[in-house]
């Protein structure tokens, strides 16, 4: 089975802390070109949530999900399981 946003169980995911997560968000939109505006124009984020989930300030599943979609990346980049 592949992860999808729809078959993840956040309550599964282990506590990363935010500082890791906020890093690997951060990598993950640079590796691709994104700016900040981009990733929040193709996830739906506006540009204040994505810089305080990348600050490590924000850590919400809902919206992890959405960026890594947004990013085609696999949803794990940013969970532990």
């Amino acid at each position: 089975m592949s992860i999808t946003q729809n078959n993840i169980d956040s309550s599964k995911a282990s506590t990363v802390p935010h500082g890791e997560i906020a890093a690997a968000v951060r990598q993950a939109r640079e590796a691709i070109g994104y700016t900040i505006a981009d990733l929040s124009e193709t996830c739906g984020l506006t540009n204040e949530e994505i810089v305080e989930i990348e600050a490590g300030a924000d850590a919400d599943p809902a919206k992890l999900r959405r960026i890594a979609a947004a990013l085609q990346v696999p949803p794990s980049t940013f969970f532990i399981f």
